[in-house]
């Protein structure tokens, strides 16, 4: 998976329940596009992510 800053990150919930969650990236911290993320949520929160395989990359042209 690569990313750049301003790419959004689109988590599918992996339990039944449990909502997708969507993310900007902000920082990109492993080398040519590589994880992990920093993420900043829909309601403000950031977090370090290193996605799996529920993960999809949202490049701005594709929104």
């Amino acid at each position: 998976m690569q990313a750049s800053i301003g790419d959004r990150i689109h988590i599918h919930g992996r339990t039944v329940g449990q909502h997708d969650r969507t993310g900007e990236v902000v920082e990109v911290l492993g080398q040519d596009g590589a994880p992990p993320y920093r993420i900043r949520f829909e309601d403000g929160h950031e977090t370090l992510i290193q996605p799996g395989p529920d993960a999809v990359v949202e490049r701005p042209s594709q929104a």
